[in-house]
């Protein structure tokens, strides 16, 4: 089968993917068309053969060798994905054959097939999109995890997003109005911020041009509001210090990434005074120390897809040969929602058992 493998770390988007397992032109990934087609070792394991998968930030971290987990070498990135079942061990009792599905991996969903065992599995309800079903699991379930069970928004609480045109952001925007609050999204750029209106955000400011804390202020004051409960932020650096001067008392900080590459100091002082909450969210972990968090947070966002509450924003879908494409795509800023790899389909090769 296909599947894009790490040979090295360093950055994927500076050449081409080679399709050479022993190409040596300086790329860390390589894609291997011979890799072999992972074995169903328990009796509850199921073969998912892979339509698409998701690339989020931490993917390309990884490879850089800038996460916080580092797997051995070489290995096949890769994290939320979705797929039709090809193959069941005796013991499965909940999928079969030709059943659509979708999960997250810790790794190896670049590829064409992948295992899993059936306890992390979710169908995927009929009607919805597979490949909107593949980006759902870590950017919807992260801003879920963080809104819906930390946070704990309610309606009419006033939701600030920083970073809200990306994979999480887009994500918070729309479960904020699902839970029906109030909310702000920041972003660059007029095409970010026009995407972001139509989704029917009470208020964008274009960072860009606008001083973020000046819109706010006047927006809350338009519509009589004393300030923000909930701060939702994947950005970090200046602007999460610049946010604080929006907080109201008792407010909750969400810390989901620093995508600006600078971590914030959140002054424990001022944090005492006017007893706001920090909540870190590493997503991941819950999978070790939660789970079952996470199985109902997802079966929710599926429920919510199938019922046409939230939606899911493909800005660009890559083969896995072009995946150097996928990983520049997010580091150059250029996403509005999900970047996705698809395995399966036209510039794909279908691989055989």
């Amino acid at each position: 089968m296909d599947a894009l493998l790490c040979k090295r770390l360093g950055d994927p988007t500076l050449s081409p993917v080679p399709s050479a397992i022993d190409s040596d032109d300086g790329s860390p990934i390589v894609l291997d068309p011979k890799h072999p087609i992972p074995e169903l070792k328990t009796p509850t394991s199921v073969l998912v053969r892979v339509k698409a998968t998701s690339l989020n930030y931490a993917n390309y971290l990884q490879i850089l060798g800038k996460y916080q987990e580092k797997p051995p070498l070489p290995f096949v990135p890769g994290s939320d994905y979705a797929g039709v079942v090809e193959a069941i061990g005796s013991g499965v009792s909940n999928f079969r054959a030709g059943d659509e599905v979708c999960s997250v991996a810790a790794l190896g969903s670049f590829a064409q097939f992948i295992v899993a065992d059936e306890s992390e599995l979710f169908r995927v309800p009929e009607g919805c999109d597979l490949v909107a079903a593949g980006a759902l699991p870590v950017a919807f379930g992260t801003s879920h995890g963080a809104l819906v069970h930390r946070a704990q928004l309610t309606a009419g609480q006033v939701l600030l997003v920083l970073g809200a045109a990306g994979g999480v952001g887009t994500a918070a925007v729309q479960i904020g109005k699902v839970c029906g609050a109030v909310v702000i999204a920041v972003a660059r750029g007029a095409e970010k911020v026009q995407f972001l209106k139509s989704m029917g955000v009470d208020h964008v400011v274009d960072s860009g041009n606008e001083n973020v804390i000046s819109s706010v202020k006047e927006f809350l004051k338009a519509k009589k509001l004393k300030g923000v409960d909930v701060l939702y932020d994947p950005v970090g650096g200046k602007l999460t210090k610049e946010s604080m001067k929006l907080l109201n008392w008792g407010a909750q900080i969400l810390v989901i990434g620093f995508a600006s590459g600078e971590i914030p100091l959140i002054p424990a002082n001022i944090a005492l005074v006017k007893n706001w909450t920090v909540h870190g969210l590493y997503w991941g972990s819950y999978r070790i120390h939660r789970p079952r968090v996470l199985e109902d947070s997802l079966r929710e966002l599926l429920s919510w897809l199938a019922k046409g509450l939230i939606t899911v924003q493909i800005s660009h879908a890559f083969a896995l040969s072009e995946a150097n494409l996928a990983f520049a795509a997010i580091k150059d800023r250029k996403v509005i929602g999900k970047v996705m790899v698809i395995c399966e389909g036209p510039g794909s090769r279908r691989s055989k058992i």
